[in-house]
Protein backbone atom coordinates (compact mmCIF):
# COMPACT_ATOMS: atom_id res chain seq x y z
CA UNK A 1 0.00 0.00 0.00
CA UNK A 2 1.13 3.21 -1.18
CA UNK A 3 1.82 6.14 1.38
CA UNK A 4 0.39 9.22 0.68
CA UNK A 5 1.95 12.80 1.48
CA UNK A 6 -0.77 13.24 4.93
CA UNK A 7 -0.07 9.47 5.45
CA UNK A 8 3.88 10.42 5.85
CA UNK A 9 2.79 13.39 7.89
CA UNK A 10 0.63 11.25 10.27
CA UNK A 11 3.58 9.16 10.25
CA UNK A 12 6.02 11.61 11.89
CA UNK A 13 3.37 12.74 13.84
CA UNK A 14 3.30 9.54 15.42
CA UNK A 15 6.64 8.52 15.75
CA UNK A 16 8.60 11.65 14.58
CA UNK A 17 9.62 12.36 18.52
CA UNK A 18 11.10 8.84 18.98
CA UNK A 19 15.28 9.17 19.49
CA UNK A 20 17.25 8.69 16.91
CA UNK A 21 19.59 5.98 17.35
CA UNK A 22 22.17 7.14 19.47
CA UNK A 23 22.07 10.75 18.69
CA UNK A 24 21.36 14.13 20.29
CA UNK A 25 17.60 14.54 18.12
CA UNK A 26 14.81 12.32 17.10
CA UNK A 27 13.50 11.37 14.05
CA UNK A 28 11.97 13.95 12.29
CA UNK A 29 14.08 16.45 13.62
CA UNK A 30 16.69 14.48 11.27
CA UNK A 31 14.36 14.34 9.00
CA UNK A 32 14.21 17.80 8.68
CA UNK A 33 17.60 18.80 9.44
CA UNK A 34 18.38 16.65 6.68
CA UNK A 35 15.65 18.29 3.93
CA UNK A 36 17.57 21.05 5.47
CA UNK A 37 21.28 20.15 4.42
CA UNK A 38 19.50 19.68 0.86
CA UNK A 39 17.82 22.91 0.57
CA UNK A 40 20.63 24.96 1.42
CA UNK A 41 22.31 22.67 -0.91
CA UNK A 42 20.81 23.58 -3.57
CA UNK A 43 18.76 20.40 -4.03
CA UNK A 44 15.98 19.87 -6.66
CA UNK A 45 12.82 18.93 -5.03
CA UNK A 46 13.53 15.44 -5.90
CA UNK A 47 16.48 15.56 -3.86
CA UNK A 48 15.22 17.35 -0.72
CA UNK A 49 12.60 15.02 -0.42
CA UNK A 50 14.59 12.00 -0.23
CA UNK A 51 16.44 13.68 2.45
CA UNK A 52 13.41 14.12 4.36
CA UNK A 53 12.27 10.62 4.09
CA UNK A 54 15.72 8.39 3.60
CA UNK A 55 14.97 7.12 7.29
CA UNK A 56 11.41 6.42 6.97
CA UNK A 57 12.34 2.97 7.17
CA UNK A 58 13.14 4.11 10.53
CA UNK A 59 9.52 4.43 11.49
CA UNK A 60 7.58 1.28 9.70
CA UNK A 61 9.05 -0.99 11.66
CA UNK A 62 9.08 -1.96 15.92
CA UNK A 63 12.67 -3.12 16.86
CA UNK A 64 13.31 -0.78 19.56
CA UNK A 65 15.38 2.40 19.45
CA UNK A 66 18.66 1.06 18.64
CA UNK A 67 18.95 -2.07 16.31
CA UNK A 68 23.01 -1.90 15.95
CA UNK A 69 23.23 -2.19 19.84
CA UNK A 70 21.00 -6.03 18.89
CA UNK A 71 23.07 -6.42 16.11
CA UNK A 72 20.20 -5.80 14.02
CA UNK A 73 20.28 -4.28 10.33
CA UNK A 74 17.01 -2.91 10.04
CA UNK A 75 17.43 -2.40 6.33
CA UNK A 76 15.67 0.84 6.87
CA UNK A 77 16.56 1.87 3.64
CA UNK A 78 14.71 -1.16 1.67
CA UNK A 79 11.75 -1.09 4.39
CA UNK A 80 9.95 2.30 2.77
CA UNK A 81 10.62 1.55 -0.90
CA UNK A 82 7.08 -0.46 -1.35
CA UNK A 83 5.05 2.44 0.75
CA UNK A 84 6.80 5.08 -1.88
CA UNK A 85 6.74 3.30 -5.14
CA UNK A 86 4.30 4.71 -7.53
CA UNK A 87 4.23 7.63 -5.20
CA UNK A 88 7.63 9.17 -5.94
CA UNK A 89 9.91 8.80 -8.91
CA UNK A 90 13.03 6.73 -9.13
CA UNK A 91 15.21 9.22 -8.67
CA UNK A 92 13.62 10.21 -5.14
CA UNK A 93 13.81 6.11 -4.19
CA UNK A 94 17.10 5.36 -5.78
CA UNK A 95 18.61 7.80 -3.41
CA UNK A 96 17.06 6.64 -0.35
CA UNK A 97 17.38 2.92 -1.15
CA UNK A 98 21.25 4.28 -1.93
CA UNK A 99 22.26 6.23 0.67
CA UNK A 100 23.43 3.27 2.90
CA UNK A 101 25.75 2.20 0.43
CA UNK A 102 26.75 5.28 0.08
CA UNK A 103 28.38 5.37 3.45
CA UNK A 104 30.20 2.38 2.50
CA UNK A 105 31.65 4.01 -0.69
CA UNK A 106 32.69 7.13 1.13
CA UNK A 107 34.34 4.94 3.83
CA UNK A 108 36.19 3.52 1.17
CA UNK A 109 36.98 5.99 -1.07
CA UNK A 110 37.02 9.38 1.18
CA UNK A 111 40.00 9.61 4.08
CA UNK A 112 38.87 10.18 7.60
CA UNK A 113 35.74 9.83 6.70
CA UNK A 114 34.89 6.86 8.68
CA UNK A 115 36.64 8.87 11.53
CA UNK A 116 33.56 11.02 11.17
CA UNK A 117 30.69 8.74 12.02
CA UNK A 118 28.78 8.84 14.99
CA UNK A 119 29.21 5.68 17.20
CA UNK A 120 26.12 4.58 15.91
CA UNK A 121 26.46 4.74 12.52
CA UNK A 122 29.82 2.96 12.92
CA UNK A 123 28.01 0.04 13.79
CA UNK A 124 25.08 -0.17 11.39
CA UNK A 125 28.38 0.00 9.16
CA UNK A 126 29.39 -3.48 10.05
CA UNK A 127 26.06 -5.11 9.59
CA UNK A 128 25.44 -2.91 6.50
CA UNK A 129 28.33 -5.20 5.17
CA UNK A 130 31.34 -2.95 6.06
CA UNK A 131 33.46 -0.80 3.82
CA UNK A 132 33.15 -1.51 0.18
CA UNK A 133 36.00 -3.01 -2.04
CA UNK A 134 37.86 -1.02 -4.74
CA UNK A 135 35.27 -3.11 -7.10
CA UNK A 136 32.22 -2.31 -5.03
CA UNK A 137 33.19 0.75 -4.61
CA UNK A 138 33.63 1.27 -8.91
CA UNK A 139 30.03 -0.34 -8.95
CA UNK A 140 28.33 1.61 -6.66
CA UNK A 141 28.98 5.20 -8.20
CA UNK A 142 28.81 4.07 -11.93
CA UNK A 143 24.93 3.03 -10.83
CA UNK A 144 22.73 5.64 -12.20
CA UNK A 145 21.69 7.81 -9.11
CA UNK A 146 24.74 7.10 -7.01
CA UNK A 147 26.38 10.69 -7.03
CA UNK A 148 22.66 11.99 -5.75
CA UNK A 149 23.02 9.15 -2.91
CA UNK A 150 26.36 10.32 -1.81
CA UNK A 151 25.04 13.61 -1.23
CA UNK A 152 21.92 12.39 0.22
CA UNK A 153 24.74 10.50 2.94
CA UNK A 154 26.53 13.54 3.69
CA UNK A 155 23.92 15.67 4.35
CA UNK A 156 22.72 12.22 6.43
CA UNK A 157 25.72 12.43 8.45
CA UNK A 158 25.57 16.38 9.51
CA UNK A 159 21.63 16.06 10.53
CA UNK A 160 22.01 15.46 13.74
CA UNK A 161 22.64 18.67 16.08
CA UNK A 162 20.68 19.20 19.13
CA UNK A 163 18.16 22.52 19.16
CA UNK A 164 19.00 23.08 14.79
CA UNK A 165 16.51 25.46 13.74
CA UNK A 166 14.47 24.29 10.53
CA UNK A 167 11.39 24.98 8.41
CA UNK A 168 7.89 22.92 9.73
CA UNK A 169 7.79 19.59 8.28
CA UNK A 170 4.97 21.15 6.00
CA UNK A 171 7.29 23.05 4.20
CA UNK A 172 9.26 20.19 3.36
CA UNK A 173 5.99 18.24 2.64
CA UNK A 174 5.08 20.81 -0.28
CA UNK A 175 8.23 20.68 -1.56
CA UNK A 176 7.35 16.20 -2.05
CA UNK A 177 3.91 17.04 -3.30
CA UNK A 178 5.19 18.54 -6.25
CA UNK A 179 7.29 15.55 -6.97
CA UNK A 180 4.32 13.04 -6.40
CA UNK A 181 3.77 10.61 -9.72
Amino acid sequence: MALSIEDIATLFEQKGGEQYSGEPVTQLEHALQCAKLAEDYGGDDELVTAALLHDLGHLLHDLGGTPSLQGVDDLHQYRAVPFLRGVFSDSVIGAIQGHVDAKRYLCATQPHYYESLSADSKRSLVLQGGVFNPEESARFIAAPGAERAVRLRVWDDMAKAEGLPTPKLGHYLDRARRCTN
